[in-house]
C-alpha cells in the first residue's frame, strides 16, 4: 500500500529515477497558512549531497505544491505536492552485471518475487527517493501541530554502529534512569541537532561517529544505526485502541521507512529487565495554574513521577513526553564484491554494486522520522477531535 493514515490519508507516488516523486495528502484541515517556503527546510535536511558522507546525488529536491492550496491558506480539499528527480544516472543500473545479479539484502529480488516485474534503476518504491513525499507531507502535519496546539517533534541521531550517544553505565544502565537523557528529553532543539553533519546533539560524540561513517565510505562498505525521537506537548487522550493503539500507529509508521530494523517505545526492551515495582510510572497531582494549557486543551489532573511508558499508557497518549528509537541498517548497496547469483538462479557471480550510495542513512533518516511521527499525531489528534464533536449531549 502506498497510502498511511485513517483520517489524515499520505499518499505517496514514485520512483528512484522517474520523472518526478511526491505525495497527495487528503482531509487536512481548511484555513491553515501554507507555503512552500515552510515545507521546503524539512525537504531539504532529507536531501542527497549534504555532505561527505551522504549520496554525492546532487538533487536540490525543491517542492512545489499542485492543490489544495490557494491565497496562502489550505483549502480543506486534497495537497498535492511534487518534487522532481534531475541528477538521475539510470545508466548506472544498466550494466549486464547489475541488470542480471540482484543486490544482497536489497529489494531487487523481492519486488521481482512480488510484481513479475522491477523498475530497471535504482530501488524503484523501495528506495529512499519515495520518502520524499512522506517529508513533505510531514512537514505540512509539523506546521499544523506547532501553529494550533504547541507540539514539538525533534529527532536526532542516537548511535553509529558501537558509538553512543548516551550509553548505559553503572550508575545508569536504563536510559529512562538516567538524568542527562531525561534531561535531553526536555530541551534538544533541531538547531542544536543541525549543528553536526551527523545529526548527533554531542559535538564529541558525532565527530567520533562522522570518523566511523568516514572509514566505511573509504571502504566501499556501510554501517547502521538509531535515530531517537521525543514528541513533547501531546495531549492527553491519543490513540485508537485496540489495533491502533498510538505506539502500533507509531511503530507502523518508523518500520515502514527503508532500512529500518527495529523500534522500541519508553523504556523498551530495556524495560524488560527492570521489576515491575521499579518500572511502573506512579501517579502523582498535576499542578494546575489555569484551567487550560497553552495548546487548548485540558490539562490532566494527574501526571506521572517517571516515565517509563514513554508517554502511552494502554496505547493512548497521558500527557507525558512521547519518545521511541528506530534501528536502521546498514545499506545494503556497497561497493565491496559481494556473492550472488542471478535472477534466475542458474549462475553463480560476483556484484560491485555501481550507483550513489548512503554509507549510513541515520543522519539523513532523522527528518523522515519527525515527518512520519507527525503524520501519525496529526492523523490521531483529527480522529480524536472528531469523536468529541460527535459526543451525545441530551436535550433538556
Amino acid at each position: 500500500m502506498s497510502t498511511f493514515g485513517q483520517f489524515l490519508r499520505v499518499t505517496t507516488y514514485g520512483e528512484s529515477h522517474c520523472p518526478s516523486v511526491g505525495c497527495i495528502v487528503d482531509n487536512f484541515p481548511p484555513g491553515v497558512p501554507i507555503s512552500e517556503e515552510i515545507i521546503q527546510p524539512q525537504v531539504s535536511r532529507r536531501r542527497p549531497g549534504q555532505s561527505s558522507i551522504t549520496t554525492p546525488r546532487n538533487e536540490a529536491d525543491i517542492v512545489s505544491i499542485q492543490s489544495g492550496v490557494e491565497g496562502g491558506v489550505t483549502l480543506g480539499t486534497p495537497i498535492a505536492m511534487t518534487v522532481k528527480n534531475k541528477d538521475q544516472r539510470p545508466g548506472d543500473y544498466k550494466g549486464d552485471t547489475m541488470k542480471q545479479y540482484p543486490r544482497p539484502s536489497h529489494a531487487d529480488f523481492t519486488y521481482l518475487e512480488k510484481y513479475g516485474v522491477r523498475a530497471s534503476s535504482g530501488g524503484g518504491r523501495s528506495s529512499a527517493r519515495e520518502t520524499i513525499g512522506r517529508v513533505a507531507a510531514g512537514a505540512l502535519c509539523e506546521h499544523y501541530l506547532k501553529l494550533a496546539h504547541g507540539i514539538e517533534i525533534i529527532a536526532w541521531v542516537s548511535s553509529v554502529g558501537n558509538i553512543h550517544h548516551i550509553p548505559p553505565t553503572t550508575e545508569y544502565p536504563f536510559r529512562t534512569q538516567n538524568p542527562e537523557f531525561l534531561q535531553l528529553l526536555q530541551e534538544v532543539t533541531r538547531e542544536t541537532v543541525d549543528k553536526t553533519t551527523v545529526r548527533c546533539p554531542d559535538p564529541e560524540v558525532s565527530a567520533k561517529m562522522e570518523q566511523l561513517i568516514t572509514e566505511f565510505r573509504d571502504r566501499q562498505d556501510s554501517i547502521g544505526g538509531t535515530v531517537t525521537c521525543v514528541i513533547r506537548n501531546v495531549p492527553t487522550g491519543l490513540g485508537e485502541p485496540v489495533f491502533s493503539k498510538l505506539e502500533a500507529t507509531l511503530a507502523h509508521a518508523m518500520l515502514s521507512i527503508p532500512a529500518t530494523k527495529g523500534f522500541e517505545i519508553g523504556s523498551g526492551f530495556e524495560g524488560t529487565e527492570i521489576p515491575g515495582s521499579t518500572h511502573n510510572d506512579m501517579f502523582i497531582r498535576n499542578p494546575i495554574t489555569d484551567s487550560e494549557t497553552k495548546n487548548g486543551f485540558l490539562k490532566p489532573k494527574l501526571a506521572t513521577s517517571t516515565n517509563n511508558s514513554g508517554g502511552i499508557q494502554g496505547g493512548i497518549t497521558n500527557g507525558a513526553n512521547i519518545f521511541f528509537r528506530v534501528g536502521f541498517k546498514p545499506p545494503a548497496t556497497i561497493g565491496l564484491p559481494q556473492e550472488t547469483v542471478t535472477f534466475t538462479g542458474e549462475t553463480d557471480g560476483v556484484l560491485e554494486a555501481k550507483g550513489r550510495h548512503d554509507p549510513c542513512v541515520v543522519p539523513r533518516a532523522v527528518p523522515i522520522v519527525e515527518s512520519m511521527a507527525s503524520i501519525c499525531i496529526m492523523d490521531a489528534l483529527l480522529l480524536q477531535g472528531g469523536r468529541k464533536m460527535a459526543t451525545f449531549t441530551p436535550q433538556v
